[in-house]
């Protein structure tokens, strides 16, 4: 494929979306490091039965700092002076919650430390990886076979659109937890400009996961094929920018 990264960390590839991004990555050959993560490594029966040499499966879990140094170092080895090209920042999970309950601070914290805190500290401490690679790229070209990182949001983060509430749709943690990754997105996009590293938000659509549930419209066979070929179509046009997995531009 062109623009290929040579490096990609997929965060919470046991499962779901992030063990499908990694299957469809798989296939280009191109890419050198593969790097998965899971909470538990041993656990991770689907994501250990892909035979390839290039896929380096390592334990992460993003709400310890000390989880994320050892990452973090384990990465930087595998990487070598060449730096991190592509981050996916694709681990998250769902709490319910309803502005008509009995207010619960700790499900609220959890929810914002999982798919939020956790996310903007992850992509901090990969910041030199990042940068490296992108410093071997002369020109203000971006590409996610530079540097790049990308968020997977979801449709539910956007304020605009938002007409539902949280009486049909339980999910008002999740909806902020994930507005809020917008607003790192957009942020970190505006900060690393001069650095040369790419920084877009994905809403991958509404998928039959643990997550999604029974009722989701779309396979993951059916959204993330298309939402991976989109990774290779990014370029300045879509910096800080906020898309459908088929890089429709999603509003704030």
């Amino acid at each position: 494929m062109s623009s290929s990264p040579k490096s990609v960390v997929i965060t919470g590839a046991n499962r779901g979306i992030g063990l499908t991004i990694v299957r469809e990555l798989i296939k280009d050959k191109n890419i050198h490091h593969l790097i998965a993560t899971a909470r538990d490594v041993e656990k991770a029966e689907d994501l250990k039965s892909i035979n390839d040499s290039r896929l380096h499966i390592l334990p992460l879990d993003v709400v310890c700092d000390k989880s994320i140094d050892t990452f973090v170092a384990k990465v930087a080895e595998i990487v070598g002076s060449d730096g991190l090209n592509l981050l996916v920042n694709n681990a998250g999970a769902a709490f319910e919650y309803r502005t008509k309950i009995e207010p619960n601070r700790a499900t609220l914290a959890k929810q914002f430390d999982v798919n939020t805190i956790s996310l903007v500290i992850l992509t901090q401490k990969f910041l030199p990886l990042l940068r490296k690679s992108a410093s071997k790229v002369s020109g203000d070209k971006l590409s996610i076979s530079r540097s790049a990182v990308i968020q997977i949001s979801s449709g539910l983060a956007s304020v605009s659109q938002n007409n539902y509430g949280s009486d049909l749709i339980p999910m008002l943690a999740y909806s902020m937890s994930k507005t809020a990754v917008n607003q790192f997105n957009k942020t970190f996009s505006i900060d690393v400009k001069d650095d040369h590293i790419l920084s877009v938000s994905f809403a991958p659509g509404w998928i039959k996961t643990d997550l999604g549930g029974p009722n989701a419209p779309l396979t993951l066979e059916e959204a993330v094929p298309v939402l991976v070929s989109s990774f290779y179509k990014l370029d300045n046009s879509h910096h800080g920018g906020y898309y459908q997995r088929d890089l429709t531009p999603t509003p704030y």
